[in-house]
């Protein structure tokens, strides 16, 4: 059910290629179809690190909530969370912090229909879906589920997973404008975790990527580092501040060296609100 009560209807429109299903593919996931596998194939032909560089973010998702929960954070939100991969933010979260609330957002229909696997975690701890447009911040922050669960009157560490390079811009920077609106709602001492793909190594081959997705009907606007470090004007970063998704704090030191900069194509960071 939604949040007013009902049973939405559920579209999936499986002839047409979805983000969630290709990311899906990306990492190894099974929730995909004819059309996604197609754009796929096209994705990987001209960007053929395309797999890794999804892996390697998520693996980034991962290292940055660890370092959060083991900082004390206790409440997560996390928009455009796509398809349930293993292993899932709540699930890093409250190994750390047993107790942790977290919840999730997202607008696609394929993630609403798996929303249950997210909500499987430590009874000590809450988690939570709302189905909600990040294009519409205050539909998310005003969410009665997400007010159910968190408390934003005290920190919230708040991710934005490959998300950003999704919106639209229509004339203007609605990625740039839904950060600020976010960033605003949340109490001090609150976190911003953000991967955003980049043009700045392969510029060629993302042009690419970028056009599969257009042709599928979806967004993709890329950013370079100096817009992407736009993002968090005002926050103070934490760990190495903008770096590479696969160089932010890695767990063992040859791990930045496995891939390039080139492969992994997206940029990262972790900042905390004074």
């Amino acid at each position: 059910m939604d949040d007013t009560g009902r049973t939405p209807v559920v579209d999936l429109r499986l002839d047409r290629a979805h983000s969630a299903r290709i990311y899906d593919y990306l990492l190894g996931g099974r929730t995909h179809f004819a059309a996604d596998r197609e754009a796929a194939g096209r994705i990987l032909a001209a960007f053929p690190a395309a797999g890794a560089a999804a892996r390697i973010n998520r693996d980034f998702m991962a290292r940055a909530t660890r370092r959060l929960a083991h900082d004390g954070m206790v409440q997560f939100l996390d928009i455009g969370t796509g398809i349930p991969t293993s292993p899932n933010l709540h699930e890093v979260a409250q190994r750390i912090r047993p107790g942790a609330r977290v919840v999730y957002t997202d607008n696609d229909p394929i993630v609403l229909t798996h929303a249950a696997a997210l909500l499987r975690g430590r009874p000590e701890g809450r988690t939570a879906y709302v189905e909600a447009d990040v294009t519409r911040p205050e539909s998310v922050l005003g969410a009665p589920r997400l007010l159910a669960t968190l408390d934003l009157t005290r920190p919230v560490a708040l991710s934005l997973n490959a998300l950003l390079h999704f919106i639209g811009d229509d004339g203007a920077d609605r990625g740039h404008a839904v950060v600020e609106h976010l960033k605003g709602a949340l109490a001090p001492g609150s976190t911003l975790t953000i991967t955003h793909a980049t043009a700045d190594f392969t510029p060629a081959a993302m042009a690419e990527v970028g056009a599969v997705y257009a042709r599928a009907g979806t967004p993709f606007r890329l950013r370079t580092e100096a817009e992407f470090r736009r993002l968090f004007d005002g926050w103070e970063f934490i760990g190495p501040g903008v770096t590479l998704s696969h160089r932010w704090c890695p767990d063992r030191p040859g791990d930045a060296l496995r891939a390039t900069s080139a492969e992994a194509a997206c940029y990262a960071a972790v900042a905390r609100k004074p």
